[in-house]
């Protein structure tokens, strides 16, 4: 294949998934739209219809655009837990060393997010973060704990915080990263027969002071919990095999 023109045909894709972003960030496209037909469109765009698909395909891996068989290409309604799945997987890829730093801005971004909830939680989100640590604390007093259904409820507490922070955004990189830095959450858990029970107390302190309307309270029980976390690991970090 002669090399130019595969970077011509990448470079005109690369047009396409510029101009199509831009119409959205412009509104002339909305979530749920029908894009031009392919013909009209790649005249639009001043590319090949070949570039146009490869361009579509690019925008469709990233969750911006779907294609129906049979109706068209349509702007998805631009999720940003689906746009930000890409995160993801850079979390995936970190090694040992990188894994530190993801813990670290989990905290930062889960700290902001517990202040916002503190102002901006309602009453059904505070009754669901409730019911999800009796959950927890069911869990954790069983004879044989199951560390995997304790760490499901961890991370159902961090979303319904997340959401409440009333940024759909930072709710959805908190998702993001609590989802996966699960392992060395685990180890912990695992290496420290008191971290289960310190882990609820924790996110009992964080929700009374949500529940009491308290940003500066809030941020800084969250803080020290997430800090809790990242210091265990950093001393006792999981074997290789679990990074």
């Amino acid at each position: 294949m002669n090399p130019l023109v595969t970077s011509t045909s990448t470079s005109h894709s690369g047009i396409v998934v510029a101009s199509i972003r831009r119409m959205i960030s412009d509104g002339e496209l909305h979530p749920g739209d029908r894009l031009p037909i392919e013909p009209k469109l790649a005249e639009q765009l001043g590319v090949s219809r070949g570039s146009l698909r490869e361009g579509v395909r690019a925008l469709s891996s990233m969750g911006v655009l779907e294609t129906r068989q049979g109706s068209g290409t349509f702007v998805t309604d631009l999720d940003a837990e689906l746009l930000l799945a890409p995160v993801e997987l850079l979390v995936d890829l970190q090694r040992s060393s990188g894994a530190q730093q993801v813990h670290s801005v989990r905290r930062v971004l889960e700290t902001d997010a517990a202040g916002r909830a503190a102002v901006l939680i309602d009453e059904e989100q505070l009754e669901e973060a409730a019911r999800i640590l009796d959950r927890s604390e069911v869990a954790i007093e069983a004879d044989i704990i199951d560390h995997e259904v304790v760490m499901e409820h961890d991370i159902a507490f961090h979303a319904v915080i997340g959401r409440a922070s009333g940024n759909d955004i930072l709710a959805a990189l908190i998702s993001a990263l609590s989802s996966r830095t699960v392992r060395g959450r685990l180890w912990r858990a695992i290496s420290d027969e008191a971290a289960d029970a310190n882990t609820l107390r924790e996110h009992r302190e964080i929700l009374d002071a949500i529940r009491a309307g308290d940003p500066d309270a809030a941020r800084i029980r969250m803080a020290a919990h997430l800090l809790a976390v990242e210091s265990f690991l950093d001393s006792t970090p999981p074997p290789r095999s679990e990074n």
